[in-house]
This record gives C-alpha cells, sequence and structure tokens, in this order.
C-alpha cells in the first residue's frame, strides 16, 4: 500500500495539496494478474488480431491482385502490404511521443484509430487502380493502425512488469491466430464476392469486433489531465548498444516480409490449388503463435542477444536448407511452420532489448526505444516491397539452379536468408570484438 501511495503521489499535478494520509489515495489494481489486468491483456490480444492479422494475410490479395482485373499484370502490387505496416511502424515514435506527452489523449487514440481503418477500407473497395489501393489499403490503413495500436503498448507497460515479456508475447500472437483464420475466410470471399465486397466486409468487421473492447483498453495509472508537452531524451539513440540492435532489426525486416508475401504464389508455381496456396500463410501464422509465446517467456529470463540470436540462427537456417530445397508442398510446409516459430517471434525480443538499452541509459522512455524499433523494422519493411519486385522479375534462375532456387523465385530466397545471417552477425560483433579483445 506503501508503493501504491508513493506511485499516486508522483503522479499528483503540481498545484495539488497532498493527501492527509494514504487512506485518502484509492488503490491501485495488482500489476501482472488479476482480472483488470487479464482483462486488459485479452483486449489487446483481440486488437492485435484485428489490426496486424490483416495484414499479416496480404499473401492472400497479392495473389489475388495479380491474377484479377482490374489489377492483372500490374505491378508494384507487394508495395500495398508493404505500407500497411511499413506506414504504421515507421510513425511509431511520433504516435508513442504525442500520447506520453499528452496523456489525456491516450483514451482517445483507439477509437480514432479503428475509425481511420475502417474509413481506409470501405474507400479502397472503389479502387480502381494499383495506386488508389496503396494509399488506401496501404498508408491509410497503416496510419490508423498505428493511431489505434499505440495505446496497447504504453499501457501494457503499467499493467506488466516481471512478466511484461511474457505479456507482449502473448499480445503478439495474436496476429498468428487471426493469420489461421482469416486467410481461409479471406480466400473464400474473394473467390466468391470479389475484392470491393471483401474490404467492405471486413471494415465492418473491424467496427463491430472493436467497439466492445475500447472499455478494457485503459490504463493501469491515473492519466494526467495536463496537455503540457514535457521533453524526451533521445540520447539512447547514440549509444552503441541501441545501435547495434537497431542496425539487426533493419536487416532483418528487409528480409522477413517477404516470405509471408510470396508463399502462396511460390505455393502456386508448384501446382498448389487456392486453398492447398493459403494453406502457406496458415502454416506460419499458426506457428508463429507458439513462436511467440515461447519468445516473450524467454525474455523475461534471458538477456536480449541470446533471444534475438535464437530467432535469427533459426530464421538463415529454415531458408536456406528448407525453403532452398523445397519444390514439392511438403517441405514447404515445413518451412512455413519452421519459419513462423523462428522469424516469427523476432519482434517478441524486443522487451528484452528494450530492457537493454534501457539499463545503459535509465531517463530513456521504454515506450519511445520501442517506437524506434518499430520505425527501423517499418524501414526496412517498405524497402524490401519494390525491392521484391525487382528480384523477382522475368524469374531469374529459372530452371538454372536445382531446388527451389530454380523456380524463379531463388533471388528473394537468397535474399531473405542473408539478411537473417546478416542480421545474426550485427548481433554477435560486439561480443565477439570484446572476446577477441581480452585474448589478444
Amino acid at each position: 500500500m506503501e508503493a501504491e501511495t508513493r506511485e499516486m503521489q508522483n503522479l499528483r499535478p503540481v498545484d495539488s495539496p497532498p493527501a492527509d494520509d494514504a487512506s485518502q489515495t484509492p488503490q491501485l489494481p495488482p500489476v501482472d494478474g488479476g482480472k483488470d489486468a487479464w482483462l486488459f491483456l485479452a483486449a489487446c490480444f483481440i486488437i492485435e488480431a484485428l489490426v496486424w492479422g490483416f495484414t499479416f494475410s496480404f499473401g492472400i490479395f497479392q495473389d489475388y491482385y495479380s491474377s484479377h482485373e482490374p489489377f492483372k499484370g500490374s505491378g508494384n502490387i507487394a508495395i500495398i502490404g508493404t505500407c500497411a505496416m511499413g506506414v504504421s511502424y515507421i510513425l511509431a515514435p511520433l504516435a508513442f511521443a504525442l500520447l506520453i506527452a499528452v496523456p489525456r489523449f491516450r483514451r482517445w487514440a483507439t477509437p480514432v484509430g479503428f475509425a481511420i481503418m475502417c474509413l481506409s477500407l470501405a474507400l479502397s473497395s472503389f479502387s480502381t487502380s494499383i495506386t488508389h489501393l496503396i494509399l488506401s489499403q496501404g498508408i491509410a490503413y497503416g496510419i490508423g493502425a498505428n493511431i489505434g495500436y499505440a495505446p496497447t503498448i504504453i499501457f501494457m507497460n503499467e499493467w506488466f512488469v516481471k512478466k511484461k515479456g511474457l505479456a507482449f508475447g502473448t499480445m503478439w500472437a495474436g496476429t498468428g491466430l487471426s493469420g489461421v483464420i482469416l486467410p481461409i475466410v479471406l480466400q473464400w470471399l474473394l473467390n466468391s464476392y470479389g475484392f470491393k465486397t471483401t474490404l467492405r466486409i471486413y471494415a465492418l468487421v473491424l467496427a463491430f469486433l472493436s467497439a466492445p473492447l475500447l472499455y478494457f483498453v485503459k490504463p493501469r495509472l491515473p492519466i494526467s489531465q495536463s496537455s503540457r508537452f514535457r521533453p524526451f531524451d533521445l540520447r539512447f539513440l547514440k549509444s552503441s548498444t541501441f545501435l547495434v540492435y537497431q542496425a539487426c532489426n533493419v536487416i532483418q525486416a528487409l528480409g522477413f516480409f517477404l516470405p509471408t508475401i510470396y508463399l502462396p504464389s511460390y505455393a502456386r508455381s508448384l501446382g498448389a490449388s487456392n486453398l492447398t496456396s493459403s494453406l502457406t500463410v496458415i502454416l506460419f501464422n499458426l506457428a508463429s503463435v507458439f513462436g511467440c509465446i515461447i519468445m516473450g517467456h524467454m525474455t523475461d529470463r534471458y538477456d536480449a542477444t541470446t533471444c534475438s540470436l535464437i530467432s535469427l540462427v533459426g530464421s538463415a537456417l529454415s531458408v536456406f536448407f528448407i525453403w532452398g530445397f523445397s519444390v514439392t508442398l511438403t517441405p514447404l510446409y515445413v518451412f512455413c511452420i519452421t519459419y513462423g516459430i523462428f522469424a516469427g517471434s523476432f519482434t517478441s525480443s524486443w522487451p528484452a532489448v528494450t530492457n537493454a538499452v534501457h539499463r545503459k541509459d535509465p531517463l530513456a522512455e521504454s515506450s519511445i526505444i520501442f517506437g524506434f524499433l518499430e520505425t527501423g523494422r517499418g524501414i526496412g519493411n517498405v524497402v524490401s516491397g519494390p525491392l521484391s519486385e525487382a528480384l523477382i522479375k522475368g524469374y531469374p534462375w529459372m530452371n538454372d539452379l536445382k531446388g527451389g532456387y530454380g523456380t524463379g523465385y531463388g533471388t528473394l530466397i537468397i535474399f531473405t536468408g542473408v539478411t537473417a545471417t546478416l542480421s545474426t552477425l550485427s548481433i554477435m560483433a560486439p561480443p565477439l570484438k570484446r572476446l577477441l579483445s581480452t585474448y589478444f
């Protein structure tokens, strides 16, 4: 109770009179457990599923747009999906900074963000060109996702402390779970009703399912009504700890999203039907559910380097030795599972990364650190869209190499594996340098 009292006193405006005794301070809900904490986490899990499950299922739209009018034969289709995720990631520090500086905006951000997402999908259903889809289903949806999602990260830091990694991992598993259901539903809707009706239906789903969740996305600590901006300590941006993990983060993002975008098309090139090609995305997302929860639990126990290396090494090996030799559907499905477990869990190592940076610079805001990690991922994501189009243009190495490398997607496989390998080396470089300096 004394800790709760001190916490409330730190939050009291300067001109407020001190409480006469601790009994006048309302008791805060407990952290790391209790009804309110678990209801908040459950709401965040569903919001995660609604927001990101759609973007991570873009491979289904990629396959549809590239084979149906009026978009058949158009270039830059992959940019739609990368913009939806990339814009949200890149704008993350701005959203976090605003919500931390002006706390009263936090409760409004989630409903405003979902309203933007619903409107963007409704407008995208009227698209007649790829440019229209990039602006609506891509950029506008990403902006809405950025605004609506930010409060869940800020509030999570209040509700969970010792179990923060597990809580984040559980929330992020929502993307994987919805990625199991949504590809099947979206594939059926696209085949039965076309993209216009599909986008309008999902806009309605977002509106109706998100409405009852808004009550539970709330802070544990009282929100200050002050609208005065306060400065942020951004010195951590120059620290070697942050720069190493950020470099790893950007490089990993350059290749991470490409399999999720192209796996259905790759499966179709092997003779898969609509359903069996969609199974690639389903298996990836299902595996990432378990990967996120396991990795989240690990971040509460192990350091950031260990957690990141497990994800990166597993990703690189699965790309080179499983996807690289997949010429039938069975090994391709095995790759989807292994890649989902290892690569799909990479962002669940971020709580450990945030803690590592915060230990070096205690004045840095955890949410701002997290926001810049998202920006780094967004940069890699946005660049990977047009880059992937260039990599498979003309289907290079077709029939010139063995295994998956000779399917026309070989350059994509190599690039994805190389980025995972370079990410591993960037993480290993500082400890390796310290080890060598010790003995030499």
